[in-house]
C-alpha cells in the first residue's frame, strides 16, 4: 500500500523537521487514543509489538522510531511479523501556490496473510488518523521558528 497526503504549511513554521512531525504525530486526537487503546490490547494478544512498548524506545516522536532526518524530510517507521511500514513527512515548494506543502507519504509492505488482513481492518482508520493529524496540527498552529534559505527537493 502507498498512500500521500499534503497540506499546505504557513511560510513562517520551522523548518525542524523534529517539530513538524511532533506537531503532526505528538498529541493525537483523543479519539485517536482510544482506538491505540483498543488497537494495543487486541494485538498482544497476538504477540505484536504495541504503541506503550514502542514509545519507551529512545530516538521515537510518539511510538514512531525516527528512521532518517533530512533538511526537508523525516521518515519514521517501524518492521514486525505482519507488516513493515515508513512513513515520510516532507517539504516541498508548492507546484501551484509557490509556498511549501508538508506531504505525508505512507508504504506498507505485507509479507503474509496476518499482514494483509491487518492491513484492510486499519485502514480506513489510518485514512482518518492522518487527516484528524494535519487538521490538528494547523488548528493547533504549526511550529514556528527561525528559517534557513528553501530551495525546494
Amino acid at each position: 500500500m502507498n498512500r500521500a497526503r499534503a497540506v499546505s504549511a504557513p511560510t513562517d513554521s520551522a523548518d525542524d523537521m523534529r517539530a513538524l512531525t511532533a506537531a503532526v504525530f505528538g498529541e493525537p486526537a483523543p479519539w485517536i487514543q482510544l482506538l491505540l487503546s483498543v488497537r494495543d490490547s487486541t494485538v498482544s494478544l497476538f504477540g505484536l509489538k504495541t504503541t506503550r512498548e514502542l514509545r519507551r524506545r529512545p530516538g521515537t516522536i510518539n511510538f514512531f522510531r525516527v528512521e532518517s532526518v533530512a533538511a526537508n524530510e523525516l521518515v519514521v517507521g517501524e518492521n514486525d511479523r505482519h507488516l513493515d511500514f515508513r512513513t515520510s513527512l516532507m517539504r516541498q515548494i508548492s507546484a501551484t501556490s509557490g509556498g511549501e506543502d508538508l506531504i505525508i507519504t505512507t508504504v506498507v509492505h505485507c509479507p503474509n496473510f496476518w499482514g494483509r488482513a491487518y492491513l484492510a481492518l486499519i485502514l480506513p482508520f489510518h485514512k482518518m488518523v492522518v487527516r484528524s493529524s494535519l487538521q490538528r496540527a494547523a488548528a493547533k498552529g504549526w511550529p514556528r521558528g527561525a528559517r534557513r534559505p528553501y530551495e525546494g527537493g
